[in-house]
């Protein structure tokens, strides 16, 4: 019995032995583990720190090769300068030929004014040339007939000339008779008479050609050195008529230009005044962008360089191809109708926009056309 209780506690001391020669090498393999994971979690870090760098950089390399030459804004805006369809004579309107929406070419008839005023009115100025001309024609005959007048005044003066000098000889001649005593004193008042009246006829002749003379100075002011068509009388006549003739031709409003009508606000019926808008046509044809750069980003952009262009209304499925046409004299707060006052005490700086005007290739406005006010997405080169 003794010797089975030895037996069992040698094997019950035996086990423990047993089991601390297995346990040692588990507690080995944990450390070995954790070693392993430590390592690992190290590894990972240092891959994820390695990718981060190569990334930074990648994107560094890109930036300074690539990104740093272009400039990107979504504050940019389809425009085009629209035509303003306003009547240059007052009158009602007849007709109606377009409406808003419509597109229309250049040429085409949008309004018809009433025209019987201004059919009226070159009536009036055919018949006033009529009548310019029939006086000016008068003028040159009235030169003709003035040097007539000019030539009987000289016959005139040459017989009054002739006149006197006969009734001056005879009245010599009765004088010095009278101191003999041959002529009695009344033949001597008689001469006398004669020699007067021939005096003041030659005088009156004189004065007659004088007026004569001026009269055709006058005339021959209006008629010298230019033929009866060139009259200036006839020009201003002629002049009227062609202002009548256009009047009646403005009674017929067409289009200027080829584009789209908006803001149509005529109706038939209405009687129009003389500049007043009554509608405008939107050449999206023409359209180009106005893009609002930051200042900071406008360094490097010059006239010239191309553009790549995003519209909101097809997505970026859709690029257009631009370059930049102009820069604008003053940025949109400068032009504003209450510029900023910024001599305050609380003064903010805000970063300004300069409105970059973008020409868009026409090839790919017909093939995507566009119309004024939507939204786009422009970005310039500006390594070119």
């Amino acid at each position: 019995m003794l010797k089975t209780a030895h037996s069992v506690n040698d094997k019950g001391a035996d086990a423990p032995a047993n089991d601390e020669e297995v346990t040692a090498p588990s507690d080995a393999e944990d450390s070995s583990s954790g070693m392993d994971a430590t390592s690992r979690r190290k590894l990972l870090f240092a891959i994820f720190g390695a990718v981060l760098a190569l990334a930074a950089v990648g994107y560094g390399s890109y930036w300074w090769l690539v990104g740093s030459h272009y400039v990107t804004t979504d504050n940019a805006y389809v425009d085009a300068t629209a035509a303003q369809i306003t009547p240059l004579i007052s009158a009602a309107i007849v007709e109606m030929h377009v409406q808003d929406t419509q597109h229309v070419r250049a040429g085409d008839v949008l309004i018809v004014l009433d025209d019987a005023d201004a059919k009226l009115a070159v009536l009036q100025a055919e018949a006033q040339l009529g009548q310019v001309t029939r006086r000016v024609q008068g003028y040159f005959a009235n030169d003709s007939a003035l040097a007539a007048q000019i030539a009987a005044r000289d016959a005139e003066i040459a017989s009054a000339r002739s006149d006197l000098e006969r009734a001056r000889a005879d009245f010599e001649r009765r004088r010095a008779l009278a101191e003999t005593g041959a002529v009695s004193t009344e033949d001597v008042t008689t001469a006398s008479n004669r020699l007067h009246q021939a005096t003041a006829a030659l005088t009156a002749a004189q004065a007659q050609r004088r007026a004569a003379e001026g009269s055709r100075d006058v005339n021959h002011a209006l008629i010298y050195g230019v033929p009866a068509e060139a009259n200036p009388e006839v020009i201003a006549a002629r002049t009227q008529l062609a202002q009548a003739k256009l009047n009646l031709e403005r009674t017929v409003i067409r289009a200027p230009i080829d584009g789209v009508i908006a803001k149509n606000t005529a109706q038939v019926g209405q009687r129009v005044q003389i500049g007043v808008s009554l509608m405008s046509i939107v050449p999206v044809d023409h359209a180009y962008v106005n893009a609002n750069f930051k200042e900071v980003q406008l360094a490097h952009v010059r006239i010239g360089q191309p553009v790549e262009l995003e519209s909101d209304l097809y997505g970026g499925s859709v690029k257009f191809r631009g370059r930049v046409v102009g820069l604008a004299g003053g940025t949109g707060a400068a032009f504003s109708i209450i510029p900023a006052q910024n001599a305050t005490g609380n003064w903010i700086k805000v970063v300004q926009r300069l409105p970059v005007r973008i020409e868009i290739d026409p090839v790919e406005l017909q093939k995507h056309p566009l119309r004024v006010g939507l939204s786009m997405k422009a970005t310039i080169n500006t390594a070119i």
